[in-house]
């Protein structure tokens, strides 16, 4: 009954009667995502009217009345079959401004048009193979990009931003061609680093080193938004950049890497949009050519290196391991670098692994993020060596019991997702410089048997990798105890009693006389089976 009166007015009707019914349509069914299978041709007939609505003259209001129906039936794929041509992809192309490449961004009447349209092709574009199709005809990608330019740097049309990465991710997503079109013809690697810079508000201190504060207001969830899509439209484009070929490549790519280490040091509006920011962060960064990872920490000016060796002085001359990581107003520092981002990483992983689910989508990018650095990048290792496998102390308990990160990635080392421990393992086995021995310090012969049978190294060694030779050092609890540690479980176990000890003379006398007997029978076992053997 909706569609029908909707429909009879559009087709008679004027601009006002048009926009009030249309109005009432979308308040009624904004939250609608399955619809009738008795009215579909009715809403199909709606879109057609609507689109020779939105040809004519008519006011800014009524135009995104028209656009909130076309965008609340357009996410019923059978209704799009027939109205998905190319004349209407132009007019919506016409009313988002993708057509106009020297039309300024200034009326701003028209964002709620723009906005409005961008929401529709995204959903026809994500629901219809045709739109899809004349996506590339249209050259869409490049009307996306010239628009993003327009308005790269004016945070007022943060909407038409949103929209317009939105649209640019599925493009991407669903056409691979799109992803290298949009890495060089349309140069979209820098374009869209430049958009997550103006979302950040970045303020560059050296060539790939940003002001933080601290201290500062979070992120607006428009701008957080605006983040997340150009996050995920970047992830494309860099899907396949596992090697830097050029200069100007790597340039770009720690460019890139020095602005998602800004977006790891500051927060969104909430905890969720946080984790979803710095997911994406992640994502992307695991993307980034590993050699060009090294601008994730930086060394300490001149003011931080002051108030390091102050820190350090202040400390216990005998809390050795505690004087390598210091924190100072906030920064996590390690052996004069600054190591806050991938105190984040180590954070955002430990948090995946309390989650207890998703294990393989969740977890999986952080650990292989953290592999891949700490394999490259000998400080970075040796910092995560530091606050995941510190110096043992106590060896009472299982490498698996407990509550540590340590403990955590351990219990991960035989878990059921064949992906995920070995992964778990690859981080622990890397942190201990591949060595077979100091792993099994760590984890016991018994949770690291997975990794050492894949690798042939069961019979102990290390793996193919070279690292320093820089040596662990042991605590004296840890040298104490080792004579008794289990090596199966990688833990102190009391000594066994030894059952003779409470035995009485006779009965001593009894069990040896039983043991004596027991021998003699496998003796005269042996010499039958013997004799068997020569008769025949």
């Amino acid at each position: 009954m909706d569609e029908e009166r909707a429909l009879y007015i559009v087709r008679a009707g004027e601009a006002g009667a048009i926009e009030r019914v249309l109005r009432d349509y979308s308040d009624k069914h904004r939250a609608t995502f399955k619809f009738e299978l008795t009215d579909e041709d009715k809403r199909k007939k709606l879109c057609e009217g609507i689109f020779k609505v939105l040809v004519k003259d008519i006011p800014t209001t009524c135009q995104v009345s028209c656009l909130e129906v076309l965008r609340i039936l357009s996410r019923d794929k059978k209704v799009l079959v027939p109205v998905t041509t190319k004349e209407n992809m132009q007019i919506l192309l016409r009313l988002a401004k993708l057509n106009e490449s020297d039309d300024s961004l200034e009326k701003v009447s028209e964002f709620p048009v723009i906005v409005e349209s961008l929401k529709c092709l995204c959903n026809i574009v994500f629901n219809s193979q045709m739109a899809q199709q004349l996506s590339l005809e249209l050259n869409l990608a490049a009307k996306l990009c010239n628009l993003l330019r327009k308005c790269k740097d004016r945070k007022f049309i943060n909407d038409i931003k949103c929209f317009d990465l939105r649209l640019l991710f599925l493009l991407s997503l669903l056409h691979t061609d799109i992803r290298s079109q949009l890495r060089y013809e349309l140069q979209g690697l820098p374009l869209l680093t430049q958009i997550l810079e103006s979302a950040f508000s970045i303020k560059w201190t050296d060539e790939y080193e940003s002001a933080i504060d601290h201290n500062g207001p979070p992120l607006s969830p428009q701008e957080t938004d605006c983040a997340i899509e150009a996050l995920k439209a970047l992830f494309n484009v860099t899907v396949d950049s596992w090697k830097v070929h050029k200069e100007s490549d790597s340039h770009q790519f720690r460019v890139m890497a020095a602005v998602l280490r800004h977006c790891l040091l500051i927060v969104g509006p909430t905890e969720d949009k946080t984790e979803e920011l710095h997911s994406n962060a992640v994502n992307l960064l695991s993307n980034v050519p590993v050699s060009c990872l090294d601008v994730l920490i930086c060394p300490l000016t001149h003011e931080e290196t002051a108030q390091e060796a102050t820190t350090l002085d202040e400390l216990p001359s005998d809390k050795t391991a505690e004087k390598e990581t210091v924190l100072k107003n906030n920064t996590m520092v390690y052996n004069g670098m600054n190591m806050e981002a991938i105190h984040v990483l180590l954070s955002f992983m430990e948090k995946r692994i309390d989650k207890g689910s998703s294990y393989r989508e969740g977890l999986t990018p952080v650990l292989s993020l953290l592999t891949e650095c700490s394999r490259a990048h000998r400080n970075i290792r040796k910092f995560l060596k530091d606050q995941v496998l510190p110096p043992l102390r106590d060896v009472t308990n299982r490498p698996e019991v407990g509550s540590t990160v340590r403990n955590k990635l351990v219990r991960l080392m035989t878990h059921v997702d064949l992906g995920v421990k070995q992964i778990a393992a690859e981080f622990l086995f890397v942190l201990c410089k591949e060595r077979v021995d100091s792993l099994l310090k760590y984890t016991g012969y018994g949770n690291a048997a997975g990794l050492l049978a894949a690798r042939g190294l069961l019979a102990g060694g290390r793996g193919d990798n070279w690292y320093s030779e820089d040596e662990d050092t042991d605590t004296e609890e840890y040298k104490n105890a080792k004579p008794n540690i289990n090596l199966i479980t990688g833990h102190l176990e009391e000594p066994m009693p030894n059952p003779i000890d409470e035995m009485t003379e006779e009965q001593k006398e009894y069990e040896a006389m039983k043991l004596v007997n027991m021998l003699d029978k496998l003796s005269r076992r042996a010499d039958v089976k013997d004799l068997y053997q020569d008769g025949g």
